[in-house]
């Protein structure tokens, strides 16, 4: 500190404002812990919401497998329109409340039911989580006896908890089938 001399005296006396000394005032404190808060918060929401979002993809890719999965056994199982009678074991599949409309010689044009399965996720203990199947089976006669095609369109519904609530999501599977004219004793 440079100190001044009285010229009418000789004491020494002190400039009127002291130097400022180097630091921070209460009011830049707060404002920078302020500014971290939001920073470091926004991070945080940021993880959290990836978070959630990673667990929601993994509940529907396992949905969407659910879905395949009844494809798939639809597609293993024989439709044979070559021989006399007609063998069609794709709307025999084992379904809960099967429920087949109308038809000719026996084959039902429209066949729906439900399955339900546990989603391929990972669990320890009973906190699985159960999905449910809505399965309809619709066959086309594009030309009489001599082209046929089945629909089949699988509705998985899966639910999702976020905090309190749970949520219902659906993921659709959908496919056309030909007869595949082969014999099963082969």
């Amino acid at each position: 500190m440079r100190l001044y001399r009285n010229q009418k005296t000789s004491h020494r006396i002190y400039p009127a404002t002291p130097p400022r000394a180097g630091g921070f005032t209460l009011v830049e404190v707060v404002t920078a812990i302020f500014i971290t808060g939001l920073v470091f918060g926004g991070i945080l929401a940021a993880y959290i919401q990836g978070a959630r979002r990673a667990e929601w993809s993994g509940y529907s890719l396992a949905a969407q497998a659910v879905g395949l999965r009844e494809i798939e056994r639809a597609r293993s199982a024989v439709w044979d329109a070559s021989s006399g009678a007609e063998r069609n074991e794709i709307t025999n599949l084992p379904l809960m409340n099967f429920t087949a409309t109308g038809g000719a010689g026996g084959i039902p044009p429209m066949v729906r039911g439900y399955t339900t399965n546990i989603l391929d996720l990972p669990y320890s203990g009973n906190n699985f989580v159960m999905a449910t199947n809505y399965v309809t089976i619709r066959r086309y006669d594009i030309l009489p006896n001599k082209v046929r095609v089945q629909f089949m369109r699988v509705d998985t519904v899966w639910p999702f908890a976020k905090g309190n609530a749970v949520r219902y999501f659906t993921n659709t599977v959908a496919t056309y089938f030909a007869p595949d004219n082969r014999d099963p004793n082969l």
